[in-house]
């Protein structure tokens, strides 16, 4: 609960800074000669990248939570059995014994996206956000029976 919220206030915040830079622009382009005109229009693709971001990162969201409610439903979510520092941080050598064992079993299934949304969860949990989410993104256009490239 609390990512969602933190992720519902990043995007407010996110679509008021577009606002406001989006009302710039358009107070440039009103001002009218022929040095503010280009910087209006050129501040306003701001905000329209702003919202494509945005709008990628919700669908990539709500995919990915779609998935893990299926597979949690199905009692595939997988098993939080990783060490703990005092701190509360993941062990990092009990992140990369489970993300052997995730990935052994994804090299096994390349097909099965359960395998894939295991996998990208150790990669999270290994701190390799980049990879994680390449390993979502696979779930995904598995599960929605995309093709996906090798």
């Amino acid at each position: 609960m609390r990512a969602k919220l933190t992720y519902a206030v990043t995007a407010a915040v996110l679509v008021v800074y577009l606002v406001l830079v989006g009302s710039r622009g358009v107070l440039l382009i009103q001002a009218g000669t022929a040095v503010t005109v280009p910087f209006g229009i050129a501040v306003l693709i701001l905000p329209v990248i702003g919202v494509w971001f945005l709008w990628k990162n919700t669908q990539f969201v709500r995919k990915a939570n779609r998935l893990a409610a299926e597979l949690d439903a199905e009692g595939g979510l997988p098993v939080d059995e990783l060490r703990r520092t005092p701190g509360g941080r993941i062990d990092r050598d009990s992140a990369d014994e489970v993300f052997a064992r995730r990935r052994a079993e994804t090299e096994a299934a390349p097909d099965d996206w359960r395998s894939w949304f295991r996998l990208a969860v150790a990669y999270h949990d290994a701190r390799d956000t980049p990879r994680a989410r390449k390993a979502m993104q696979r779930a995904i256009a598995l599960h929605e029976g995309r093709p996906v490239t090798r």
